[in-house]
């Protein structure tokens, strides 16, 4: 297995179709399409449909498996494959990118797009004033939360310490978006994609097939 992190990122410049909605929706885990479907907000929708395709993308071309294995949530939330415990993975989403990791040990990522934030907010949980240095403080406290399963909002409450021999990478994804990567191990490659480049040729081929 790889001995670096591997990230997949993808651009979503468009609402998806309801073709691509229902044939996405349909690839998802059973447990995890329940939880969607608690969504009313259709629009929201989107973003977690698409963290989950690029997943599915990312382990058919690391490992070559043409289904993701089953998934489980540990006690504080982190999500895992208990089949292939080897394998680790990380997910994020937000309006308009998704992010995936891929790797041999815990890892964690965060993608945020860049959007106003109150002033308040940001002294309390960065100590700035500036929106684009928070959000870049943020990533970095949320990819080090998801790297160590403290849980879901935990960084809310307290920042993470890294633990040792945890590093916390920022990324160049997408103009406008802020990303991090937290890991043991060093960051390989970084592909960046978008639904023009990777889901609308995906859809042919199915329909071709």
């Amino acid at each position: 297995m790889s001995m670096a992190v591997e990230l997949w990122a993808m651009r979503l410049e468009r609402p998806l179709t309801a073709e691509e909605t229902a044939v996405l929706t349909a690839l998802l885990p059973s447990g995890r399409r329940v939880r969607l479907e608690r969504i009313r907000d259709a629009a929201r929708r989107q973003e977690p449909l698409c963290a989950y395709f690029i997943l599915r993308r990312a382990v058919w071309e690391q490992y070559h498996w043409q289904e993701l294995p089953p998934l489980a949530l540990t006690e504080q939330g982190k999500p895992y494959f208990p089949d292939v415990p080897a394998v680790h993975f990380s997910l994020s989403h937000t309006n308009g990118a998704v992010l995936a990791a891929l790797s041999a040990a815990p890892v964690g990522v965060d993608v945020e797009r860049l959007r106003p934030v109150g002033t308040r907010i940001m002294h309390r949980l960065a100590d700035t004033q500036d929106p684009t240095a928070f959000f870049d403080h943020w990533v970095r406290r949320e990819a080090l939360t998801k790297q160590n399963g403290m849980g879901v909002g935990a960084s809310l409450h307290r920042e993470p310490a890294a633990q040792a021999g945890v590093r916390c990478q920022a990324l160049d994804l997408f103009p406008g978006y802020a990303a991090a990567v937290a890991s043991e191990e060093a960051v390989g490659t970084l592909r960046r994609y978008t639904l023009a480049s990777l889901l609308e040729p995906w859809m042919q081929e199915r329909s071709i097939t």
